[in-house]
This record gives structure tokens, sequence and C-alpha cells, in this order.
């Protein structure tokens, strides 16, 4: 790690005010370009004791960078990780307040729940699939605390993958019961269909973010809990929204979700 202990706590700091006070800064490896990837995720794991020393709970996992194309294009092997807080759950329909927020944006993500805990090093697909309880669709609000979404990889892993919202809906279904690769997706914004996709956009297989993420964190001397919440990342592209946009989303076999952005 090129950072101390004092460092990353001073940009946990800095990097989660911006989130919660909803103003802008610029990339933090601006000021710090020889900042590793350990010392990313180390300032992300302070943001999340930030938010749990002050009573909210740590409710979810999420993967981003989840497309093949774009790792390439950044020039990184796996995705990145994140997590969501209670205070960042909405109900589906509900109005979401863009005071609040930044510059956010919506994607349409397959979600799931775990049965079994996965660990790795060598966690696969076939080990993710057995260990899925059920599925569920959902929306993540993103919201890049970054000025005009200029940032680096580095910077979003210690921002928590701009983390902000997010919205699930629709009925759990058992994974038995669907194919998550040919999965389809239609995003609508005010009536207007703005994007559309199926689960393969996710590394092939929404399976493979999860096994990328066990793996991930079984490099940390960690694993992915059972009964753990999980976004597999972002089957749509982000489509940006502000006051008075509707979004829904419907998913194949697994309803829709719907949200208002106030």
């Amino acid at each position: 790690m090129a950072l101390d202990a004092v460092t990353i706590a001073q940009l946990a700091e800095h990097v989660e005010s911006a989130e919660l006070n909803a103003h802008d800064i610029t990339k933090i490896t601006d000021e710090y370009p020889a900042m590793s990837w350990d010392d990313a995720y180390a300032i992300q794991d302070a943001i999340r004791a930030r938010k749990e020393a002050r009573g909210h709970k740590t409710v979810g996992l999420k993967c981003g960078l989840t497309s093949r194309a774009k790792m390439k294009q950044m020039g990184v092997e796996v995705p990145c990780f994140g997590f969501v807080s209670d205070y960042m759950s909405c109900a589906e329909g509900s109005d979401i307040d863009t005071a609040r927020l930044i510059h956010p944006k919506v994607e349409a993500e397959i979600c799931i729940v775990t049965k079994a805990p996965l660990r790795g090093p060598g966690c696969h697909v076939g080990a993710v699939m057995a260990a899925v309880d059920f599925v569920l669709p959902g929306v993540e609000i993103i919201d890049s605390r970054y000025r005009d979404f200029k940032f680096d990889l580095k910077s979003v892993i210690a921002d928590n993958t701009s983390a902000s919202r997010f919205v699930v809906g629709g009925r759990p279904r058992n994974v038995e019961e669907l194919d998550l690769r040919t999965l389809g997706v239609v995003m609508e914004k005010n009536g207007r269909i703005v994007a559309m996709a199926a689960g393969a956009a996710v590394l092939g297989h929404p399976a493979a973010a999860v096994a990328m993420l066990a793996n991930h964190l079984g490099a940390r001397g960690q694993e992915i809990p059972a009964g753990s919440f999980i976004m597999t990342g972002g089957v749509t592209e982000a489509i940006a929204v502000q006051a008075g946009d509707q979004v829904t989303v419907r998913f194949q076999d697994l309803g829709s979700v719907a949200m208002r952005f106030v």
C-alpha cells in the first residue's frame, strides 16, 4: 500500500462527505497518483466502517464494471466491487429525491440472494448457481461523486463504485426457473424505450460476476455469507435521469421495477 492509515481515513471522510452532502470532488488520484488497488479498497472499507459506526447496516454487495469490453478499455482483469447500505434502499414505485444526489444515472441489474456461503479462490459459475436461493430484478441509481463523471478505476473503487440508491421489485424466482444469460431487460424513461439488453451482457452470465466477487473477497480472507443480497452489475448502459423523470424497467420472467425522480 502506498498510503498510510491517516491518509486513508482522511480520504474516506472526504469522499463520503461528498456523497452525504451531494457535492462533487475531483478524483482522488489527481492528488495521490501512486495509490494502489489495495489503497482504493482500504478507503472503501473505511467508508463502510464510518457508516456502520453511525448505525447504518450494510445490506448487500455490488459488482461494477462487468462488461468485458469496458474491462479491456480500463486495462483490468476483474470487475470492481462495493457495498450498499440500508439507507440506499428505496421502495418500488417510490419518489427519489434528486436534490440529495449529484448527477444520477440508472442501470438495470439482475440481483440474487444466496442460501449458502461462497468463498474463493476457485469459485466458479457452477458453485454460484448452486448457492443461489432466489433471483430478483433491481435498478441501481449510481451517482459518482467525481466532477463531470471524470474518474479512473481506483478512484471509483474508493468512492464505493458510485453506490447511491437502489430499488428492488418484481417477484422472487427460483434460479432453476430462469436462464439468466438470455433473460431480457427493457428500460423505459418517460414511456420511451432507452435501453435493451440480456443477462449475458454481464460477463456472459451474471453468476460469473458473483464468482469474481467471491474470489476477490477470498484473496482478502473474506467470503460471501449465506443470505447475502448481491447486485450482479449493470445489464443495461447507465442512463442519466433528472427531476421529473419516471423510469420503468421490465425484466423477462421477473416483473418490473419503477420509480420517479423528483
